[in-house]
């Protein structure tokens, strides 16, 4: 009998997309028979596309020829074949670079953002509640996303039309090389610049990456993306069609200077967009922006009710609504009227309400025009609703942040144009729950690490974060590099340490001080770590020929195929991976017979990686009563000793043999 083995590959994209589109629409699918690589027959559910289009109706369905809006570059393609094609890698464990890393929830992830992605993709699939990128921006320099589908200038104009196969550049619908006036193929292609290809890189890099995060997204989910003018129509097209252009809540304006560069020739940019789109907009809920000191001293109470403080908005709204233009009578005795075309808000049903309810201010001699009383104890406690530009006064400018983060280095200057802490906060805080997860792909400076840092302090929320940054090197003539950093990952982390160890430190001196809690009160408790991953090659041999090409001799492979060495965190953590377990589940180990036993979360899947496994062992695993359970395939001599196995977790955990087999995989 055979268990299912784990293979250490990401499951293809195509596949998340087929599972979600049967599940919508399954008479749309069937079933072929398809020949393996084994050269054995199985079946596969495939897609029966006149039955999708006649599901959908004619009229929703494009034809071939026909002329339809479409947002296309060179490489668009490629860039969407590459999203969805699975990778071999996995995530290796680096716990001599972490941060509590037995207690904390954070992950930071160190490789190409687009391997991690897919790698996530199994365990937090539809469980991340907040998205905040800041990718690179196109200055029309290259950057360090060299993705499989990324060309050169000679490939670009081949596949964008500017030359034919042999290298000649099209001269014109006619031409003296060819006298086929009814042939196209000497098209004259207006765009023979090498700004094209550079949008078209850029816009497969973020393209590709897009489409992989959105898998990650909750539904009630939100993602935001820092962009300047250079690509934020392109960045705009691409959103709307990943995400759909009806999930587009606002672009957001960032004034991340507020004094002018004298030197520019016609203007000089003072801002930034911030794009936010929810992966449906009838879930995602909209905290607001926290009330300030200065908005809430606006409010009194002129006439001590018992409510509270309140303000008084306008009774009058235009254009006019005929029923609700009606005569009210003032105490002091005055009659007035809604100014002309405009009518009173209220019917006057519930005008007599609210006046019953002393919610109507008449001034304070009585006289005045009726104004309806808004109680600051009645005001949504998601705060105020946020308006599209953002001032630097409210969320900090790119020298602030520049000199605050130089400050957490002891003065030096590692990051020239980082984001504001004060930014990353008010995003995250307008749509995250205080137990949620946040990722950010693009992490750069770790700027997304300190702001859920801090607002976790500031409302004592647990909030998780993930971040994924490319080891890009440093220069080295950087005062980092001088410092011994080698690569902005290395920067990111200290940042992290550094701003975690520096809330930790102000939590102690204000629970000391009393400046935020009393003395009785109980300190917050902030996850401050976070545990180090990095994108690595699958612990796997390469074995690149299919099993019909080996001999009964070498088979072997297919049995216990790990690479000699390799830790037993690296096989763990891969394990988890590949069955959709969170990679910050608490995780504790114990010896038993000469063999360590890994039990995450008390159970949700327990793991022994030893050659040679003892009953005593199975017995300690079966009596924490595991969701899964994960041994080495070499441990295994016979079915007999499968058989032994499932008899064993039979008896001690009342499972079946199906609850056996689906419950226990080997790698």
């Amino acid at each position: 009998m055979e268990f299912q083995k784990i293979n250490g590959v990401t499951p293809n994209g195509s596949s998340f997309n087929l599972e979600a589109l049967y599940r919508l629409l399954p008479a749309c699918f069937t079933e072929k028979d398809v020949k393996g690589p084994d050269g054995v027959h199985h079946t596969e559910r495939v897609i029966d596309f006149d039955k999708l289009k006649s599901f959908l109706g004619e009229e929703y369905v494009a034809e071939e020829g026909d002329e339809v809006y479409d947002f296309t570059w060179v490489g668009k393609r490629a860039a969407r074949a590459d999203a969805a094609a699975p990778i071999n890698k996995t995530l290796r464990p680096s716990p001599e670079e972490s941060v509590n890393w037995d207690t904390t929830k954070n992950l930071y992830i160190e490789g190409d953002n687009l391997e991690a992605l897919k790698l996530l993709q199994t365990s937090y699939m539809g469980k991340v509640k907040m998205i905040y990128i800041d990718p690179p921006y196109n200055t029309g320099k290259d950057f360090v996303y060299e993705d499989s589908y990324s060309i050169d200038e000679s490939e670009f104009d081949i596949e964008s039309g500017n030359v034919d196969e042999n290298g000649d550049r099209y001269r014109g619908k006619y031409s003296d090389k060819d006298s086929d006036k009814d042939s196209d193929r000497y098209r004259y292609k207006i765009n023979l610049s090498s700004a094209g290809r550079y949008h078209s890189k850029w816009c497969s890099m973020i393209y590709s990456r897009l489409l992989v995060a959105r898998s990650l997204l909750a539904e009630d989910g939100v993602i935001f993306v820092s962009i300047d003018d250079n690509e934020a129509k392109n960045l705009k097209n691409i959103m709307d069609e990943v995400f759909g252009e009806y999930n587009f809540l606002a672009q957001i304006v960032w004034e991340r200077a507020f004094s002018p560069i004298n030197l520019m020739k016609h203007f000089s940019p003072s801002h930034d967009y911030v794009l936010a789109y929810a992966r449906n907009p009838e879930a995602a809920i909209c905290n607001g922006i926290p009330r300030s000191d200065e908005a809430n001293d606006r409010y009194s109470n002129p006439d001590n009710d018992p409510r509270g403080v309140w303000m008084s908005s306008d009774m009058s709204v235009g254009p006019a609504v005929q029923e609700n233009i009606y005569p009210i009578t003032t105490p002091s005795g005055r009659i007035v009227e809604p100014p002309a075309g405009r009518s009173w808000s209220l019917s006057r049903n519930a005008f007599r309400e609210r006046l019953q309810d002393n919610r109507i201010w008449f001034g304070p001699d009585g006289s005045g025009v009726p104004r309806i009383k808004r109680f600051l104890s009645e005001l949504r406690k998601t705060g105020i609703t946020p308006m599209t530009i953002w001032k630097h006064e409210e969320v900090g400018h790119s020298q602030d942040a520049t000199q605050k983060l130089a400050r957490l280095f002891g003065g030096k200057k590692y990051f020239d144009y980082p984001k504001p802490v004060g930014l990353i906060k008010r995003i995250v805080g307008l749509y995250s729950d205080p137990d949620c997860t946040i990722l950010d792909f693009f992490s750069g400076s770790a700027t997304t690490a300190q702001a859920v840092f801090e607002l976790n302090k500031d409302d004592g929320g647990h909030r998780k974060w993930i971040l994924v940054q490319y080891p890009e090197d440093v220069d080295k003539e950087s005062d980092a590099y001088k410092d011994g950093f080698v690569n902005i990952c290395e920067i990111g982390k200290e940042r992290i340490r550094r701003a975690g160890a520096q809330i930790q430190s102000e939590i102690a001196a204000s629970s000391v001080d009393g400046d935020i809690f009393n003395q009785d009160a109980e300190k917050p408790d902030i996850d401050t770590g976070f545990r180090v991953f990095k994108v690595a090659d699958s612990y796997f041999e390469d074995v690149k020929k299919s099993p019909s090409e080996y001999s009964q001799d070498n088979l072997d492979l297919f049995l216990d195929n790990i690479k000699p060495d390799t830790p037993d965190l690296d096989l763990l953590f891969g394990c988890m991976l590949q069955w959709g377990v969170e990679l910050s589940l608490p995780l504790t180990s114990k010896e038993v017979g000469g063999c360590t036993i890994y039990n995450v979360n008390d159970g949700d899947l327990v793991a022994c990686f030893a050659e040679n496994v003892g009953n005593d062992v199975v017995d300690t695993i079966a009596d924490h009563h595991p969701l899964r359970v994960v041994f080495r395939d070499g441990c295994f001599q016979d079915d007999a000793q499968k058989m032994n196995l499932i008899e064993q977790f039979k008896q001690r955990c009342g499972w079946s043999e199906e609850d056996a087999i689906k419950r226990i995989r080997v790698i």
